[in-house]
C-alpha cells in the first residue's frame, strides 16, 4: 500500500503565504510524477503544480509566479510554497502521485486526503 499525507493548510489573509507538504510512504518502488491539485466548491478538480515523470514542472496559469513546487526525493516529499494568495485560491488541495508499488509492475495514481486552504480577510 501507498499513502500520501498532506499538511500545511489553513486560513490566511489575502496576500499571505502558506506552505503545503506531502509525504509518500509505503511499498514504493518508484514515483514517476507527483504534485498538487485543488478543488473549490462547485468546481472540478484542477492541476495546480506538479513534477512530471520527466522531471520538469507544470503550473496552472493562475498560479504561475506565485506558487512554487519543490521536492525532497530522499524523503519522497513534495512541497508547495504559495505566496500572494488570493481568495480564489480557496480550495481543498490534494496531493497526487503516480507510483509503481513494489509488489506490482502496474503504475497507478494515489491521492492524499486533502487539506483545506482558505484565503479570506
Amino acid at each position: 500500500q501507498v499513502q500520501l499525507v498532506e499538511s500545511g493548510g489553513g486560513l490566511v489573509q489575502p496576500g499571505g503565504s502558506l506552505r503545503l507538504s506531502c509525504a509518500a510512504s509505503g511499498s514504493i518502488f518508484m514515483i514517476y510524477a507527483m504534485g498538487w491539485f485543488r478543488q473549490a466548491p462547485g468546481k472540478q478538480r484542477e492541476l495546480v503544480a506538479a513534477f512530471t515523470s520527466g522531471g520538469s514542472t507544470n503550473y496552472a496559469d493562475s498560479v504561475k509566479g506565485r506558487f512554487t513546487i519543490s521536492r525532497d526525493n530522499a524523503k519522497n516529499t513534495v512541497f508547495l510554497q504559495m505566496n500572494s494568495l488570493k481568495p480564489e485560491d480557496t480550495a481543498v488541495y490534494y496531493c497526487n502521485a503516480n507510483v509503481q508499488p513494489i509488489i506490482s509492475a502496474i503504475r497507478r495514481d494515489y491521492w492524499g486526503q486533502g487539506t483545506q486552504v482558505t484565503v479570506s480577510s
